[in-house]
């Protein structure tokens, strides 16, 4: 029925004396104030001052809401500024990009440093479907690949990055100069992370249109999996930066995929939280290391996102 914007009118009527100089400080004329207080009156049901009194002179009603208004305006006032300061001290965090934790352990360490009193939470138990639990309000931030249609999500781009066929350098294919097909695959064990297949890059993106089901084997662990690859125990797919260092010790080799697989990594947020400041930082401290520190990524244009920060 009342709203903040006439406590504040009363209150400058009260300190100005009239309707012409309370007009002059609120920026409008002196019809519009004559107006708002006549709607308000008329809404109320009652009167709040006599007009052309000089100083204004206030009805008993009139008064009653002039006290309430010096109670309740310098706590509103209070209450917005301390919205300013406040910021989020947990960040829930999950990732579907499960080598992802090489890069971004380091990250959090730098972020920790700039923000000591914000802990995060990090959900790495092989949770690789966090999206629902982010919609659900369960998690903070998701660092995923996959953009789901149709939810409540934002998601903010971080880096593109290629995925590689890791093998064996005795693998026949390893040394093979010819591009790499769906069929050059058909007869071999691919180790994946325990995920649903169509999640997997490498067969929604390139064995599944061309009809190629290989053999499939779960492998938890990344250090594991690249072990067994060099091993001769199978072949995977995986991220360049993952595996660069392990192809330098000529432990694996790594090749293009057919023409070439490139993803983008998201940042994902509940839509309304993009910019509470602690998500913002957040997300720009890891994104400036990844891009900063990581090999055989493409940098993309910060987003507007990104505009205020400084790294």
């Amino acid at each position: 029925m009342i709203e903040i914007k006439h406590l504040r009118t009363l209150q400058i009527l009260k300190n100005s004396d009239s309707l012409s100089s309370a007009a002059i400080q609120l920026h409008q004329t002196q019809s519009a104030i004559s107006h708002q207080c006549n709607e308000l009156e008329k809404r109320l049901g009652f009167k709040l001052f006599i007009r052309k009194t000089k100083p204004l002179k206030f009805t008993i009603q009139g008064k009653i809401l002039l006290k309430l208004s010096k109670e309740i305006l310098p706590k509103i006032d209070k209450a917005i500024k301390k919205c300013k300061y406040a910021y989020q001290t947990v960040i829930k965090l999950s990732i579907e990009c499960h080598s992802c934790i090489h890069w971004l352990t380091p990250a959090l360490k730098i972020f920790h440093k700039n923000w000591p009193k914000v802990k995060i939470d990090f959900y790495s138990d092989m949770i690789f479907s966090p999206q629902p639990s982010l919609q659900q309000g369960k998690l903070d931030v998701v660092l995923t690949s996959e953009v789901l249609p149709k939810n409540d999500l934002i998601y903010i781009p971080m880096f593109d990055f290629e995925v590689r066929l890791i093998l064996s350098p005795s693998h026949p294919l390893a040394n093979e100069k010819k591009e790499i097909t769906p069929e050059d695959l058909a007869s071999e064990v691919l180790m994946i992370y325990p995920v649903e297949r169509q999640r997997l890059d490498i067969w929604k993106l390139f064995l599944k249109p061309a009809g190629i089901i290989p053999i499939f084997k779960n492998v938890n662990n990344t250090s594991l999996l690249i072990q067994m690859v060099s091993a001769k125990m199978g072949i995977a797919a995986l991220p360049h930066w993952i595996v660069n260092n392990f192809e330098k010790q000529n432990l694996i080799v790594s090749k293009k995929i057919g023409k070439g697989i490139w993803k983008r990594l998201y940042a994902a947020v509940r839509n309304g939280e993009q910019k509470e400041s602690t998500i913002q930082n957040f997300i720009f401290s890891i994104c400036s290391h990844a891009n900063t520190h990581l090999k055989f990524i493409r940098n993309i244009l910060q987003p507007e996102f990104f505009k205020n920060f400084k790294y």
